[in-house]
């Protein structure tokens, strides 16, 4: 069993809370015995476009070849005015060609994988952004089961904010253990066929 988390960040370098609520996440796989691979996105040159292969230098192949061989399909993204980063908006955009070989009435490439969202802010939006990840998945083949969703919105993850790593997991750990376990819980389940 294998998950993939596309991590949508803004920040190549800094302290991101997207970031560390992805690996609290990893952390709860890992208690499960997945093998779980973060794709920090914006380390990598993805072009702009809406095909699998824009060409030379395009990063997004290698990509979505680690997708396609993952069971369990994970968009991390932090809430920018209302919506979800522009990364996790590359991402969707490059996928489209997917999407493409369905309207011409092939199987989708991504048929059976599972999907999640993470999502971090420090106010609302992540229903809307939600709605807005779930309705691609619905469209290219991949399933959102309930309870599949973990957001954090809290005021210490303001743009600007000091909060350190080891407070942001003292956070997490503290009030978000249950649905994270929960999430993961539901995506191994529907994963492996158990619909409860």
């Amino acid at each position: 069993m294998k998950a993939i988390i596309l991590l949508g960040t803004l920040k190549k370098n800094s302290l991101s809370n997207t970031e560390t609520l992805s690996e609290f996440l990893v952390d709860h796989f890992k208690q499960q015995n997945v093998e779980c691979t973060i794709i920090k996105l914006v380390n990598y040159n993805i072009l702009p476009g809406t095909y699998s292969n824009m060409g030379e230098g395009d990063d997004w192949p290698g990509i979505l070849n680690q997708i396609l061989n993952s069971d369990i399909i994970i968009f991390a993204t932090p809430i920018w005015w209302g919506n979800q980063s522009s990364e996790i908006q590359k991402v969707i955009e490059r996928l489209d060609e997917l999407h493409d070989e369905i309207l011409e009435g092939k199987t989708s490439k991504l048929n059976g994988k599972i999907g999640g969202i993470v999502i971090t802010g420090d106010s609302d939006g992540a229903q809307h952004i939600i709605a807005n990840i779930s309705n691609f998945f619905n469209a290219i083949g991949i399933f959102f089961p309930p309870f599949a969703s973990l957001s954090v919105l809290w005021e210490g993850q303001r743009k600007g904010a000091d909060t350190t790593k080891e407070e942001l997991l003292q956070k997490y750990r503290g009030e978000y253990d249950k649905t994270a376990h929960k999430m993961v819980t539901q995506l191994l389940q529907f994963s492996r066929g158990k619909i409860i």
